[in-house]
């Protein structure tokens, strides 16, 4: 289970940051950077804060609730355009980048999920696995998971039949037969395969 020790270890003021959404064939990237009190952490947030992916839906909305009530929180988006014209990781050191200067204050080390380094004003420690490893890392892994996938619910409500408001634009069964069938939407990633790959098809 993720702890607070690298946190401890890195000292002064330290943000969490992870990023949800580099897989999905549409809608954006985003990032949240989390820096905890460590003062006053909840029992439930030490006991139950993990990596977003080995919870369950419900979890997350109420792990959401906890982290957003014992911590500063800043969000970041690079929005499809940005993931077309700079390709995902790039987007998405970009969507971190915004996540930090989200937070309003200034931090003295980023605890940053994987082994690409952000351009942020502090000293940044990359942590590869970091959402099983530290708390404030799993704890934005859940804020980034979770603002993402309530973005695309209110999408699929304009877009419907895409199911977005289940597979979160990824690239499912259900998603693939809606785009060849209904076509491409402006929250598509045009420079992703399956997209792409349609695109040209209709093209030629």
């Amino acid at each position: 289970m993720p702890h607070i020790e690298m946190e401890l270890a890195a000292g002064g003021v330290v943000a969490g940051v992870d990023e949800a959404g580099r897989g999905p064939l549409a809608g954006p990237v985003v990032a949240a950077a989390v820096v905890l009190d460590r003062s006053c952490l909840p029992a439930r947030l030490i006991d139950e804060c993990n990596d977003s992916k080995q919870l369950t839906g419900r979890q997350r909305a109420e792990l959401f609730d906890v982290i957003h009530g014992c911590a500063r929180v800043g969000v970041g988006i690079a929005e499809v355009p940005e993931i077309d014209t700079w390709n995902i990781l790039r987007a998405s050191l970009l969507a971190m980048a915004r996540a930090v200067t989200a937070l309003g204050i200034a931090i003295d080390c980023a605890l940053v999920d994987g082994n690409q380094t952000p351009t942020l004003p502090c000293r940044v420690q990359c942590v590869v696995g970091g959402d099983g490893l530290s708390l404030s890392i799993a704890a934005a892994s859940i804020v980034a998971k979770v603002t993402r996938d309530r973005l695309m619910t209110r999408l699929a409500a304009e877009f419907p039949g895409y199911g977005w408001e289940t597979n979160a634009g990824y690239g499912t069964p259900e998603h693939l037969r809606a785009l060849s069938a209904l076509g491409v939407t402006p929250h598509h990633r045009r420079s992703f395969a399956p997209v792409h790959n349609l695109l040209n098809r209709r093209d030629s």
